[in-house]
Order: structure tokens, then C-alpha cells, then sequence
């Protein structure tokens, strides 16, 4: 076909670039981790997620304001609890009165458009920071599942748009739909983290929650008996298929970079959108990198998100949302 054929020509400058260009980000594909702490007037840095905050009610108010003037639509929440709140079964979890059912309403009458979603596992309340129960030494799965059903349903009641079950526990998406059905919650919608994985890109994270697991002889020092093994890829799309067939109405691959051979595979796979987390330590990376002066933010940024929705996401939940969306409305 060459000389005839010459693909350059659609390259040669910005305009026709634009005008061919396959991907598109907006706004509108990002969904917005925030993290939520008691007190007023509290805005807390993040130490290894540079940029990154930790919020009250109040400045939480301030910043989902700020959220959707960009034309972000959905946050993410976390909190941050007490350790005098902590237990071994996320007892205050459940509370009406807990920090995640406060922060729900506080979204909700900021900016009441914001979906709101929300973390569904024990391990921020859980003194051993897992997401289970812990029973000598094993973290039991169906009592587990029964306390992460009270925990959406309290969720759903202070008005959250959808659960998101972040646990791993086997049959928890089924037992969280039936929940909601049976206490007339059928619009409430359950964003699965389907596939998770035991990664170690999960550490500014814990650091910004509090929540990694013990160092103790008895409690497992890591979370491999629910989240995945990163050398699994059948493995994604039957628990991917498995959450689809019992109510999921969005499914989750975590974290991103890594695994975009799975986004495309359950994509491929999916009868229902696929979310993507880029996780902490991929945001942390590239913010040590650039402070260093090894890579230019933005530029790498933007390729990384890009990528992340090239390869199947219809969601993206990133910590550099905020940032991509005042480029995108320069």
C-alpha cells in the first residue's frame, strides 16, 4: 500500500489529531475517592499522598462544591474512625449516627446530584484492619457478610446512590441486594469490587485510613484469603461473572495499571459497566517521580487515565480526578 497509504498523515498536526482521536476523557468518566474524618475545620495532607486530604463534614461540604462546579459527578467515601470505635465485628459501622451515614447527608446537602457511593467492608472499623471477622486466626466469611448487609442498609437509609462492597467475601453481593430489596431499597445500586487484588500498591491508602492490618502471631498479616493472587486471570472474569448474576449493577477491577489486561478481558465479558480504581501507590508514584523532577505530572498523568479507559473502563476512580478535570476545563 505505500507510498499510497501514509498513516503519518493523520498525525501531522493537533487539529486532525483531535479529530481522529479514538479516546476521549471527560469529567464525566471519573468518580472521586474522598476521605472523611471527625472534627470542623479539619484539612489534613495525606503524607504519602501528596496533594491528598483527609476531611471534616464541614470542609467535605466545601470541597464536593468545588467537585461538581468542575463537572464531576460521583465521589467515593472513606472515613477514617476513632480507635475507641474499633471492635472486632465493625459494630459502629452500622451506626446511624457513624461518621460514613453523617458524611453521606452532609454530600447530599451540599450538592444534592452528587451520587454518592460508599465503602462497604469492615476493615476501617476493625481493631485487627481487615475486612472480616477474625475467628482464630481466619477471617470467617458469613458472619461477615451478615455485618457488611447492616452496614449497607444503614448506607442506603442516610441516602447513598449506591453500596460499593469492597470486601472479597464469597456471596456478599447477593446477600447485600437482598437486603436492600426486602427493606424497599430497590433503586440503591451495588458497585461490586469484583475483582480485587492482594496488591501492594494498597499502602497510602492504609496510611490515609488507619486501617492496615495487625502485626499480631495470631491475625493474618495480609489480606490473600479474600482479595485475589495477582498471578490470576480466569479467576477475575468467574468472580466478575459470579457479582453480575447476583444484582451487581457495576463491576470493579483493582487496582489499574497493572491489571489492564483484566479491564479489557471483563469488559469484554460484562453485560454491565466496569469501574477501575487507580489506587494510592499509583497516584503516590507519580507524584514522588515528578517532585523529583524524573517525569513531567500532568503529561504522565493524563496517559495513565487514557490508558485506564482505552482498555475498557467506563468509570475511572482516581485521586487525580480533581486535577484531570481542571485540565480538561482549561
Amino acid at each position: 500500500m505505500y507510498p499510497l497509504r501514509r498513516n503519518r498523515r493523520l498525525r501531522q498536526n493537533e487539529a486532525v489529531r483531535s479529530l481522529v482521536r479514538e479516546t476521549i476523557i471527560t469529567p464525566d468518566d471519573f468518580m472521586v475517592p474522598l476521605f472523611v474524618v471527625e472534627g470542623k475545620g479539619v484539612k489534613e495532607e495525606i503524607a504519602s499522598m501528596p496533594g491528598y486530604y483527609r476531611y471534616s463534614l464541614d470542609l467535605l461540604a466545601v470541597e464536593v462544591k468545588e467537585l461538581w462546579n468542575l463537572g464531576l459527578k460521583a465521589v467515593l467515601l472513606f472515613v477514617k474512625v476513632p480507635d475507641d470505635l474499633k471492635d472486632n465485628r465493625g459494630t459502629e459501622a452500622s451506626n446511624p449516627k457513624g461518621l460514613m451515614q453523617r458524611a453521606i447527608q452532609a454530600v447530599k446537602n451540599a450538592v444534592p446530584e452528587m451520587l454518592v457511593m460508599t465503602d462497604v467492608a469492615l476493615d476501617p472499623y476493625s481493631v485487627y484492619g481487615h475486612d472480616g471477622i477474625v475467628e482464630k486466626g481466619q477471617i470467617i466469611n458469613d458472619p461477615t457478610v451478615e455485618a457488611l448487609c447492616g452496614m449497607a442498609l444503614s448506607h442506603a437509609e442516610a441516602g447513598a446512590d449506591f453500596v460499593a462492597p469492597s470486601d472479597m467475601m464469597d456471596g456478599r453481593i447477593e446477600a447485600i441486594r437482598e437486603t436492600l430489596e426486602d427493606n424497599n431499597f430497590q433503586n440503591v445500586g451495588i458497585m461490586s469490587y469484583s475483582a480485587k487484588y492482594a496488591s501492594a500498591f494498597y499502602g497510602p491508602f492504609r496510611d490515609a485510613l488507619d486501617s492496615a492490618p495487625v502485626d499480631q502471631n495470631d491475625i493474618p498479616k495480609d489480606k490473600k484469603t479474600y482479595q485475589m493472587d495477582y498471578h490470576n486471570r480466569l479467576e477475575a472474569l468467574r468472580e466478575t461473572r459470579m457479582d453480575i448474576e447476583e444484582g451487581a449493577d457495576i463491576v470493579m477491577v483493582k487496582p489499574g495499571l497493572c491489571y489492564l489486561d483484566i479491564v479489557r478481558e471483563v469488559k469484554n465479558m460484562s453485560e454491565v459497566p466496569v469501574a477501575v480504581y487507580q489506587v494510592s501507590g499509583e497516584y503516590a508514584m507519580l507524584k514522588a517521580a515528578a517532585a523529583n523532577g524524573w517525569l513531567d505530572h500532568d503529561a504522565v498523568m493524563l496517559e495513565q487515565v487514557v490508558s485506564i479507559k482505552r482498555a475498557g473502563a467506563d468509570i475511572i476512580a482516581s485521586y487525580f480526578a480533581k486535577e484531570v478535570a481542571k485540565i480538561i476545563n482549561r
